[in-house]
């Protein structure tokens, strides 16, 4: 996969994050977890847009590890809400919890390779 799909996959993300969370239960919880979903769910697209201006190596991988971050606070809010029942949109919910999971693969792969060539 190339930087430019990976940019798409992650963007892709982001709006499938953004549409899911809008059919949230509309109550406190509902609200508050829409919220941050659609914060850890945007940020990585954003954020891999930084890294791939990293001043350096380690400005690369410490941006892709902030990607990274985010996408398993996103997992694993997207379990809460799950269990918390406030969507009834789970086909879109499983859908973005294997992205989720997928994405945070790739990550991990690339922040290892990153390391790996800076020795």
């Amino acid at each position: 996969m190339n930087k430019q799909e990976l940019e798409n996959r992650l963007i892709d993300f982001a709006a499938s994050i953004i549409m899911v969370a809008n059919k949230f239960e509309k109550n406190y919880a509902g609200n508050h977890l829409a919220g941050q979903i659609i914060r850890s769910g945007t940020s990585p697209a954003l954020n891999y847009g930084e890294a791939q201006s990293a001043e350096s190596s380690k400005d690369f991988v410490h941006k892709m590890g902030v990607c990274l971050k985010e996408l398993r606070e996103s997992f694993v809010c997207l379990k809460i809400i799950e269990k918390a029942n406030l969507t009834t949109d789970l086909k879109n919910l499983s859908i973005a919890k294997i992205e989720a999971n997928e994405l945070i693969s790739i990550f991990v792969s690339s922040i290892k390779t990153a390391k790996a060539n800076m020795k």
